[in-house]
């Protein structure tokens, strides 16, 4: 059976609310809960660089096993090392976190203190995944890469603001 490719578009920003919860915007929990085959599910990794956390649906992992094989050639291609158990760990151990129909989820304290997120996520894509960032962490980042993202999280963080919503 052939697998649909899902994939994320827009930002969004979130305040923790009552009871620590964060929400996940309108677009993605759709997405999510397509990729889930109507389960309400996001799937929580940290990213291997950043300082942020990694966000999908149950679907990606169909995608984990070419994606190691592409990274793999890679490099071999480059006569670089390639540690495939290593990857494939990183890849595949990801948390399954439960979400409501509005979209609240409990960030768990590991993702919390390795993404050092505090009462603000912000929401990028990047395709077939999301990154949630502390909006201080995002600011750290070099401004030739990541100024669209730092000026899109300002605003969603000043709007947020203005609402006084948590």
């Amino acid at each position: 059976m052939e697998q649909c490719r899902f994939r994320y578009n827009g930002e969004g920003f979130s305040l923790r609310g009552e009871k620590g919860r964060f929400i996940l915007p309108p677009d993605f929990r759709k997405t999510l809960k397509e990729s889930g085959g109507g389960e309400k599910v996001l799937c929580l990794q940290l990213h291997p660089v950043l300082n942020c956390v990694v966000g999908f649906g149950p679907s990606r992992e169909y995608d984990f096993d070419a994606q190691l094989d592409k990274e793999e050639e890679a490099a071999l291609r480059l006569n670089k090392e390639f540690d495939r158990q290593n990857r494939s760990t990183q890849l595949f151990a990801y948390t399954k976190v439960p979400f409501d129909e509005s979209g609240r989820f409990i960030m768990p304290e590991r993702f919390i203190g390795s993404g050092k997120i505090t009462d603000r996520l912000f929401f990028l894509t990047a395709g077939p995944e999301f990154l949630m960032f502390s909006p201080d962490e995002l600011m750290k980042l070099p401004d030739d890469k990541w100024r669209h993202a730092k000026l899109a999280c300002a605003d969603l963080a000043a709007q947020a603001a203005a609402r006084g919503r948590k």
